[in-house]
């Protein structure tokens, strides 16, 4: 899958619409974490360090069409100054005339960023007016956004239309380079932890990995439900009842193609989800019926922690148990550890979607992860094998 990227263009003297992903928390208008907007950085540095202007544009929550003033990109505006050390102009919309005056405003190596583009519903109806309108900002197209890059929007699909060349940014590059190596070129062993609490997020993935992996670890609350299918008795933990069959389908699959499924032996138990909870650690098919699976076991962190020491791909999906609430975030912990510790023997580790980043930034480990995803939906959906319309929109080399 290869781009062209921003080290293709030419940006002296040139306008260049950048769409980022500045999607970022916000509370009391203080941005909490700024994780996105620092991953934005090296592109954007390169535009304005060859000569470029930079015009960036982002959405930010889901004001669906409305101007909500607590999702407003002025506050990132006012951080990203800060983190650049120099002041980035802010547009007061992201079309017509407020938009236009900023832009004309710019000189060579200058930022403007533009304000929410889902103040507009003609962005996510991928409108071709608005598109248009988008695009008269720029000369040069860049997408930097892998997080939206799921999404056929006007702003990661429709603009592309207006340009001879649209091409990725150094965030976007990264994210299709490591992505890929789980579909093609990963080196062997090959293992994949899943998690999460429902099988039914998680299908697609687990049909185009299973066939792929040497190893397949599976956690969370989805167990459960496979534990269901093999006629165990899971107390009160979750269950998708109509899933069941599904992941029996699953268990035949992997045991007929010989590909190693591994479920855990044992779990953490208790009869409410509280850090005051009282826990006991029960083994398969003995969960009473008063209580749930919430973590993974000892004897399981073992066999887990195990199989991933062995890889030299690891890809990580989904945390291990509910790690919002300790002491059942312990499983999902180790896993993280485990995965850093292999990588810095030598093993490619990509880590994808919201939760399982959350756990290795909670766990500090972010740093020794080879790469960590900005995209939770669109890396599920690039593992699945999926055509991301923001990437497929891009120029090929």
């Amino acid at each position: 899958m290869a781009k062209m990227t921003i080290d293709d263009l030419a940006v002296k003297g040139k306008r260049v619409l950048v769409r980022v992903d500045f999607n970022v928390p916000l509370k009391d208008g203080a941005i909490t974490d700024d994780t996105r907007i620092r991953r934005a950085l090296p592109t954007i540095k390169k535009i304005i360090a060859d000569g470029g202007r930079a015009i960036l544009m982002s959405h930010l929550g889901r004001p669906k069409g409305k101007i909500v003033p607590e999702m407003s990109l002025a506050p990132v505006a006012k951080h990203l100054g800060t983190l650049l050390g120099k002041p980035v102009a802010f547009a007061a919309d992201c079309v017509g005339a407020a938009a236009q005056t900023t832009v004309d405003g710019l000189a060579d190596g200058d930022v403007a960023l533009l304000q929410n583009l889902r103040y507009h519903k003609e962005e996510t109806d991928n409108d071709p007016a608005f598109a248009e309108q988008l695009a008269a900002l720029g000369e040069l197209y860049v997408n930097d956004a892998f997080g939206t890059a799921h999404r056929a929007h006007a702003s990661t699909t429709g603009v592309t239309a207006y340009f001879d060349r649209c091409v990725a940014g150094y965030l976007m590059k990264k994210e299709i380079e490591f992505l890929g190596k789980l579909l093609d070129g990963f080196e062997r062993p090959f293992v994949a932890a899943l998690g999460g609490a429902k099988i039914s997020g998680k299908i697609d993935v687990i049909a185009n990995l299973l066939g792929k992996v040497d190893s397949l670890l599976v956690g969370g609350g989805m167990v459960f439900t496979f534990l269901k299918a093999q006629g165990y008795e899971i107390g009160k933990s979750l269950l998708e009842e109509d899933r069941i069959e599904l992941a029996a389908d699953i268990l035949a699959e992997a045991e007929a193609t010989g590909r190693k499924l591994l479920l855990p032996v044992d779990y953490v138990c208790a009869a409410e989800i509280s850090a005051a909870a009282v826990t006991t650690t029960c083994v398969t098919g003995e969960i009473p019926a008063d209580q749930m699976g919430l973590d993974l076991g000892v004897k399981s962190i073992e066999q887990f922690t195990a199989e991933i020491k062995q890889a030299k791909t690891i890809f990580w999906n989904g945390p291990m148990g509910v790690f919002e609430t300790p002491p059942f975030d312990r499983g999902t912990v180790a896993i993280a550890k485990a995965i850093a510790e292999t990588t810095s023997n030598g093993a490619v580790s990509v880590v994808g979607g919201g939760d399982s980043v959350a756990a290795v930034n909670q766990a500090g480990l972010a740093d020794r992860i080879s790469h960590v995803s900005t995209g939770g939906g669109a890396s599920l959906e690039f593992v699945e094998g999926k055509t991301l319309p923001g990437i497929a929109a891009l120029t090929d080399k």
